[in-house]
C-alpha cells in the first residue's frame, strides 16, 4: 500500500474479530515499531505484548472500563523508559522517552493498517494500576495501549481541521 493511501485508510477501530495476528503479521509490525526513529537514537521505550485473556481484562479495567481492549486479539502497551536515554538530566530524559513510545506507537497504527489490520490508541487508562498489572520495572512508564486485530466494524471517516486553522504562521 502507498503511504498516504495508509494514513486516509487508519481508523481508531474499537470493535474486533475473533481471529488472532499471526506470526508472521506481528514480526512485521515489530520491525516496523523498530524503525520508528527516536531522541538521539536512544529507542528510549519498551513493548509489552498482551495475548492472556486474563491481563486483557485487567487492562480493560485499569483503561476506564474500555472492553475492546479485552476483545482485541494482542494489545502492545508502550513504555517511556527514560534510564536508555544518556547523558540528559531525568526531566528531559522522561520526556524524549514518552516521545519516542509516542512516534513508536504511530508506527505501529500505520503499518497495522498496511499488514490488514486495525487498531485505537487508548492512553485513557490509571498508570499505576497498568504498572502493577503488567509488573513493570519503577522507571517505566506506560504511555498507550494499542489494541490490534482484524475490524469488526468500518467506521467512517471522522472531520479534521481545515488546514487554514492547523497552520498558525508561516514565518
Amino acid at each position: 500500500m502507498e503511504l498516504f493511501e495508509v494514513i486516509a485508510k487508519r481508523r481508531s477501530v474499537r470493535r474486533f474479530k475473533d481471529k488472532p495476528i499471526s506470526e508472521e503479521q506481528l514480526g512485521k509490525l515489530l520491525e516496523a515499531i523498530n524503525s520508528a526513529p527516536s531522541a538521539h537514537n536512544a529507542q528510549a521505550y519498551e513493548l509489552v505484548l498482551v495475548e492472556s485473556p486474563d491481563k486483557k481484562k485487567e487492562l480493560a479495567k485499569a483503561a476506564l472500563d474500555q472492553d475492546f481492549i479485552e476483545e482485541a486479539p494482542m494489545n502492545i502497551v508502550f513504555c517511556a523508559n527514560p534510564l536508555r536515554v544518556r547523558g540528559k538530566d531525568l526531566e528531559r530524559a522522561v520526556d524524549y522517552a514518552k516521545t519516542d513510545a509516542s512516534i513508536a506507537c504511530a508506527y505501529a497504527q500505520l503499518a497495522a493498517v498496511d499488514l490488514g489490520l486495525s487498531s485505537v490508541w487508548v492512553g485513557a487508562f490509571y498508570r499505576d494500576e497498568v504498572s502493577m498489572i503488567l509488573d513493570l520495572p519503577k522507571d517505566w512508564e506506560p504511555v498507550a495501549i494499542l489494541p490490534i486485530g482484524y475490524a469488526d466494524e468500518n467506521p467512517p471517516k471522522r472531520p479534521r481541521r481545515p488546514l487554514d486553522d492547523l497552520v498558525k504562521r508561516r514565518i
